[in-house]
């Protein structure tokens, strides 16, 4: 196990500069055999923890903090490497393939000068965090249902609003989707927002209190003539004065799902509140699935003419990206972060959450690990594959590529430690010339 997870990662970083790829190596190893429990986040210790020297330690320190390296890179190698593999099946509904989209948000809140913040339901308000946005395909590696990172996408260094961030990863996705791919979102985006990036297939979550149009004017009976059409409100809710009733569905089923009964209600060619109706308008159905083992129906929306059972599986996939930012988080410790350089500070969340996507498509390729004798049906899971690697050393005896080998430079006539930043800090001093006013 141990030597078929140091090949995958010796893929990953065999093309990068000699020097940062042997570093970025051990770093990676280090995030994926969960050193940053025991280390509570601390990079030092979990790197000293796997077996590195004290230079080694400083090199993947530095690999990783200035290395020459960008996470598209090791995303695009990741995708060829996973794609190579048999056990690998691309998920197809109708002959689509579900995109699903999401942000993550990495809490930083003592951190000076965060780039962006992240509304927490406990607080009550947005707190500094470090917000990703992530992008990936649905499949299944031997059975299991993942999701295959296709983008890490962060905000910009001028303006770090999660509308900003929403529309450089919606712009993103549309110039990678395909036209037989379908992208998944959940309720945090509105249908408007993806008729102003340009997607045209998608399905949606919508909030409770979403209201929509028809695009036909109602019959006239007489007085002012409508401007729009019928307000259509798919889920009763109550106001402030009374209770808003649910307009009826265009159509009813019962569908019997594992035991109980889910009652589907669709409305067909709905168009966003205040648009006058016009055959060139763009369309979407909404589907109400109440199903009994959810407090809330799922309301959903599409512009694609699918069944609704379709429709309900489209949504089920946009599960497996919610289990990316669990890996990287809880099970590989990368919840606590304590770096405050500016590239850092976003580099050590994009390779947690590359670390943690790639521990579950290692875990689902590999046999299953039992945690001791009483697990006796061990699944392939990334927590399970976790614990096999945990406390264990880089291994010395693994056989790498040759690229991967550390530099041998001259450094001996260079500044070392506090006389190298001071150094570096005089270089980066902003310097004043005379006013020519």
């Amino acid at each position: 196990m141990q030597n078929d997870t140091v090949k995958a990662l010796s893929q990953l970083t065999e093309n990068l500069p000699v020097g940062t790829n042997l570093g970025m190596l051990h770093f990676l190893w280090m995030l994926v055999s969960g050193a940053l429990l025991p280390s509570r986040g601390a990079l030092f210790p979990a790197l000293k923890s796997i077996g590195l020297s004290d230079g080694e330690t400083r090199r993947a320190w530095r690999a990783f903090r200035s290395g020459q390296w960008r996470i598209r890179d090791l995303v695009r190698v990741w995708r060829t490497h996973v794609k190579e593999q048999s056990g690998w099946v691309i998920h197809r509904i109708e002959g689509y393939v579900p995109v699903t989209v999401d942000l993550t948000a990495f809490w930083r809140p003592t951190l000076k000068n965060c780039p962006s913040k992240h509304y927490e339901p406990s607080a009550g308000q947005a707190l500094p965090a470090v917000t990703m946005g992530l992008v990936g395909e649905v499949g299944e590696m031997n059975g299991q249902r993942l999701a295959l990172i296709r983008q890490i996408e962060r905000v910009r260094a001028h303006d770090g609003s999660e509308k900003q961030l929403w529309a450089d990863v919606l712009k993103q996705v549309k110039k990678d989707l395909a036209e037989d791919e379908v992208m998944v979102v959940d309720a945090g985006l509105k249908i408007s927002d993806l008729h102003q990036a340009g997607i045209e297939r998608f399905v949606i979550r919508l909030a409770v209190n979403f209201t929509a149009h028809r695009n036909v004017l109602p019959e006239y009976k007489g007085g002012r003539k409508a401007t729009y059409g019928t307000l259509v409100r798919p889920l009763g809710r109550q106001g402030k004065k009374c209770y808003l009733s649910a307009t009826a569905p265009d159509e009813t089923v019962d569908w019997l799902v594992k035991g109980r009964i889910i009652a589907v209600k669709v409305w067909r060619a709905m168009v966003l509140p205040k648009t006058v109706p016009n055959p060139l308008n763009k369309i979407f159905d909404i589907y109400a699935f109440h199903d009994p083992d959810y407090k809330r129906p799922w309301l959903l929306a599409t512009p694609v003419k699918l069944a609704y059972q379709s429709v309900h599986t489209f949504y089920s996939d946009r599960w497996p990206v919610e289990q990316i930012p669990l890996c990287a988080k809880q099970m590989l410790g990368a919840h606590r972060q304590f770096v405050h350089n500016l590239e850092a500070v976003q580099r050590l969340p994009e390779l947690a959450l590359f670390a943690g996507s790639t521990l579950s498509f290692l875990a689902a390729a590999a046999p299953p690990v039992p945690t001791g004798f009483w697990d006796r049906h061990p699944k392939a899971t990334p927590g399970r594959f976790r614990r096999a690697l945990f406390g264990k050393p880089f291994p010395k005896d693994a056989i790498l590529p040759r690229q991967l080998r550390e530099k041998k430079s001259v450094t001996a006539h260079l500044p070392k430690g506090i006389l190298a930043r001071r150094q570096k800090m005089a270089q980066n001093a902003p310097v004043f010339g005379p006013n020519l006013s």
